[in-house]
């Protein structure tokens, strides 16, 4: 404890942060590194293989694609006028006046830009590059001959017809890539025998008629190693020398926590692992000990509040929505009002069109009242030619994002969630732990493993709740969050929450998002609440990367390593009552942690 209050941060995180691996795995996207970092590698979670079947698909969960029904339809043009009128902009079938039109034409020729220009936005107007799909040849004779061809001091004396023999030789032998992982499996060309597969979707693993188990928890394995070996270096030889922290979203249900605990100390053989929740990870990545935690993934949302660091299960909700969503939604609102070239973007089935649409959300889409017009390059990605790009006027950009708060928006004209059926567990590793009277070694003292006769003061007042499946709510941002905080019950933690909600993701990034959660969220508390100011806390750190930061600091502190789980422990006996070693534990931190946070 002397040691942690004399040293610096930075030299704690790099002694102690050297042989942690922090993995936060997302549907979208796998965040990933070593505790001693600054941050971690944002990497694509798919994997693309090498197929051939027939016919075949691009992207393997395209045959679960449900279409837009027409009550949908009508759902997403009423709430896109409802957000018109709120943001003061024409409504969805009215055109803008001919004055407005004509000088959006004026500024494009001006300044590239029409209305909320942002010059702190670095636009990247590049398209993106075909992925190469052959592997490189290396050790054939053929190559050491075309490398010795390329020499200066014997090119004049080879034969041309020799080298170009050499040439077609080196062509012949290249051979296709079995798997291609991160963002080189989303920029593969729709031509080539590939199948992307997302092992996560809509905060779960991504289990379906058409993508099994096994084959799921193999996807992970193989892109977790290939990151493991290719960017952090760690050979599988090496890899008992070192402990992963798992920073797992909410919405994982007990059995998915059970298979990647397995994935990670059975088949990628770390010699220890802690699970801790995401939600939990973002306050102490922002130094934080209490707030209402919203974290605005790629393809969900998900809110838990945590007081005095620890969470309050009661409070989690989960929002099917997130910044792909929005990404969609521009693409249809530029084609409703035909600002879309005519080219063939399919977000679904040609991933690299994904790749592109996010680019574009990130880069102008904001929230701010008035219309907001800009001019992009928008790029085609048609099979068999380079890519294309057409500058094009986008308008409307303050619309999508506002789809967090109206996701009727947001027409479900993507793959539906897996079903739940598969993860009914019997074996519950989230069972409540605080009423349960763990085995304690003589050295511990009562208030380690809380229960109802002792423990954290802070759980007295809370009922046991028995553990359910997750719920999926499709509201609001804003109601969601008042609901959130509503419901923990007591006057004084709700003021304070309210004054301490903390976004998290990419979406967070988003301009004017801040004050537009505050302004709606203060409109959503009901009148009868004693309530009367909101705020948003900015963040300290990059918010896509906060919870893995706060991981590797409660890792780098957790001196004691009681609540985690040896390798050999996992594989010979689970995690059963009794074991003092739960998933829910992670609610609960060491008072050492504690003390070094606040003090």
């Amino acid at each position: 404890m002397d040691y942690l209050k004399s040293a610096l941060p930075s030299q704690i995180m790099s002694e102690r942060g050297s042989n942690l691996v922090v993995i936060n795995p997302g549907s979208a996207n796998i965040r990933i590194g070593l505790a001693s970092q600054d941050t971690p590698f944002n990497i694509p979670h798919c994997i693309a293989h090498h197929t051939k079947q027939v016919p075949k698909r691009n992207v393997q969960d395209q045959m679960l694609n449900s279409q837009v029904t027409t009550a949908q339809h009508m759902e997403r043009e009423k709430a896109y006028d409802v957000i018109a009128s709120l943001l003061k902009i024409p409504f969805l079938d009215e055109e803008p006046s001919g004055n407005s039109f004509i000088n959006s034409i004026v500024l494009n020729a001006q300044m590239g830009r029409v209305d909320g220009y942002n010059p702190h936005i670095i636009r990247k107007d590049l398209p993106f590059s075909w992925t190469n799909v052959y592997e490189e040849v290396t050790g054939s004779s053929s190559q050491s001959a075309l490398e010795i061809s390329n020499k200066d001091e014997t090119s004049e004396s080879l034969d041309p017809k020799e080298g170009i023999d050499l040439k077609e030789i080196g062509v012949s032998n290249r051979k296709l890539r079995k798997f291609i992982c991160g963002e080189e499996a989303l920029r593969i060309a729709p031509t080539e025998p590939y199948c992307l597969c997302r092992p996560i979707r809509r905060g779960h693993l991504n289990i379906s008629q058409h993508y099994p188990m096994q084959q799921v928890r193999e996807d992970l394995r193989a892109i977790w190693d290939w990151i493991l070996i290719e960017k952090l270096h760690i050979p599988r030889n090496e890899r008992n020398m070192y402990s992963a922290i798992l920073v797992m979203p909410e919405t994982f249900d007990n059995r998915e926590i059970k298979e990647i605990l397995s994935l990670v100390l059975r088949e990628l053989c770390f010699g220890s692992a802690v699970v801790h929740q995401e939600g939990l990870a973002a306050v102490f990545g922002n130094g934080l000990s209490t707030a209402c935690v919203v974290n605005i993934g790629a393809q969900v949302t998900s809110l838990i509040c945590i007081e005095d660091g620890g969470a309050l299960p009661s409070t989690a909700k989960t929002l099917t929505f997130g910044g792909e969503d929005i990404s969609r939604s521009l693409l249809w609102m530029q084609r409703h009002h035909q600002t879309w070239p005519q080219i063939r973007t399919d977000m679904l089935t040609k991933p690299i069109d994904l790749l592109m649409l996010n680019q574009l959300k990130e880069s102008y889409c904001e929230i701010r009242e008035g219309q907001l017009d800009a001019v992009g390059v928008v790029h085609s990605y048609e099979d068999k030619v380079p890519p294309g790009s057409h500058r094009t006027r986008l308008t409307a950009l303050n619309v999508p994002p506002m789809g967090l708060f109206y996701p009727t928006l947001f027409a479900p004209d993507v793959y539906p969630p897996p079903p739940r059926t598969w993860f009914k567990d019997y074996e519950d590793m989230l069972e409540d732990t605080w009423h349960i009277d763990f085995a304690r070694r003589p050295d511990m003292s009562d208030t380690f493993y809380p229960n109802v006769n002792g423990g954290l003061p802070m759980w007295e007042s809370y009922p046991v709740f028995s553990t359910k499946p997750k719920k999926e709510e499709n509201i609001g941002l804003a109601d969601a969050i008042t609901n959130c905080i509503l419901s923990t019950g007591r006057i004084d933690i709700q003021r304070k929450l309210f004054c301490s909600i903390q976004l998290v993701g990419g979406v967070a990034l988003t301009n004017g998002l801040v004050a537009a959660v505050e302004e709606r969220v203060l409109h959503a508390i009901p009148p009868n609440e004693a309530i009367d100011t909101v705020e948003v806390i900015q963040s300290r750190t990059n918010p896509t990367f906060v919870s893995w930061k706060g991981g590797a600091i409660l890792g780098v502190l957790d001196l004691g390593r009681d609540s985690w789980i040896n390798r050999e422990d996992w594989i010979h006996n689970g995690v059963h009552i009794g074991s003092n070693r739960k998933y829910k534990d992670s609610y609960y931190l060491q008072a050492q942690a504690m003390c070094y946070m606040n003090s």
